[in-house]
């Protein structure tokens, strides 16, 4: 059923992306409105037909569809920053100019030319007072907040909520495509892109383009070999808070998240949802656009099309040598400079470049082959292993 409402307010360049069922607005024109739908009995007025999914369950947030290109957002703040791209209107550093799509987004990044609030650590400059309060916990190791249910210390309040929801299960932010859920909504707005096909954030060293920010940041360290991040116990540095905080397990001897078909644990959580794509699911949703090859995950569709484009992101500081992957990188700044951490077996002296690598080899010290076939009593070594093995099946 469909019903005439009266609207006062000017409609945007976007409508809810539904195909449902639908009703009509009816608003006043004026010139700076698209008419879509023209009536002949009043040419001061106009419809703008609005497409509603009205049985949209609680936990898929709605999506905005932007009518110029089709492109789908979680929020009407995101579309309509989208909707600049359209318009021309943008946000220019006068300065350096990059450019912006918010004014919010311009103003955050002067502080890298006015160093405002700028670390005396690793010279990150943040937005506000309270950014750079926040982002000194990441060297001070201090953590104001703690989970009822476990106990760990987060330093960020946020940070603890994102990881209540490990204990709830509760991931309310779901992909409308592939029915993928997030802890985050800025999550589930950069997994959009791996539908639309949209990098906006491109390195200006190799050109290679990322969906988030945050992701180009830490790749840029690649080149520069910025590691701004050392562990208080051992003095390792790192590129990015996360992967300080992940190493620190390695100390505590902390493996929080638990594979429930074979009991393996890992300090990360993506790390856990790897695994069990790569050894207990025969799912195959990633396929190569080049030779039809399908693929469990993103990553490694990511480094099997680089064997068609000849791509290789990864550069050395010291040499003009490029690779398809950062392990390859670290192994040749190992053997050819001499930079880097050899991992050495405590029981045969023999060496590994990779610290995956030495666990691995350990457990053949200790004759444990934690990797189980689903479908016979044979245990393995490594995923590797057990994936060989499954073709057999």
């Amino acid at each position: 059923m469909k019903e005439l409402t009266d609207v006062n307010s000017k409609t945007s360049a976007g409508t809810f992306a539904s195909n449902e069922s639908s009703f009509e607005v009816k608003t006043e024109a004026d010139s700076n409105d698209i008419t879509e739908y023209l009536r002949d009995d009043k040419p001061s007025t106009f419809e703008v037909k609005i497409e509603i999914n009205t049985d949209v369950s609680d936990d898929k947030p709605m999506l905005y569809l932007c009518t110029v290109c089709d492109k789908q957002f979680t929020t009407e703040l995101n579309l309509t920053k989208h909707n600049r791209i359209h318009t021309g209107v943008m946000y220019t550093c006068s300065q350096c100019q990059k450019v912006f799509s918010s004014q919010n987004g311009l103003c955050n990044h002067v502080n890298i030319h006015t160093s405002k609030y700028k670390c005396s650590v690793c010279d990150k400059c943040c937005a506000s007072s309270h950014s750079l309060a926040v982002h000194r916990r990441s060297h001070t190791g201090e953590k104001l907040f703690e989970c009822t249910v476990c106990s760990k210390r987060f330093s960020r309040s946020d940070s603890l909520v994102r990881h209540n929801r490990i204990h709830s299960g509760e991931k309310p932010y779901k992909c409308r495509v592939c029915d993928k859920a997030f802890n985050r909504s800025t999550d589930l707005d950069g997994h959009m892109r791996v539908h639309t096909g949209d990098r906006p954030y491109k390195c200006y060293v190799c050109e290679k383009a990322f969906t988030k920010s945050g992701d180009l940041d830490r790749h840029i360290r690649v080149h520069t070999g910025d590691k701004p991040y050392k562990c208080s116990i051992c003095g390792k540095a790192f590129a990015s808070s996360g992967d300080l905080s992940t190493h620190m397990r390695v100390h505590t001897c902390d493996s929080p998240y638990k594979c429930s078909l074979c009991n393996k644990t890992f300090t990360k959580s993506n790390h856990l949802q790897l695994h069990k794509r790569h050894v207990h699911s025969n799912s195959r949703p990633y396929e190569c656009p080049f030779c039809g090859k399908l693929f469990k995950t993103n990553m490694d569709l990511k480094r099997h099309v680089r064997i068609h484009t000849d791509a290789k992101p990864y550069s050395c500081r010291h040499c003009s040598g490029r690779f398809t992957r950062p392990d390859k990188l670290k192994t040749h700044l190992l053997k050819s400079h001499n930079e880097g951490t050899w991992f050495t077996c405590n029981i045969c002296q023999k060496k590994f470049t990779l610290k995956g690598n030495l666990k691995q080899h350990l457990l053949r010290h200790e004759d444990v082959k934690p990797y189980v076939c689903r479908d016979c009593p044979r245990h393995f070594y490594t995923a590797a292993e057990l994936l060989q093995h499954l073709l057999m099946h």
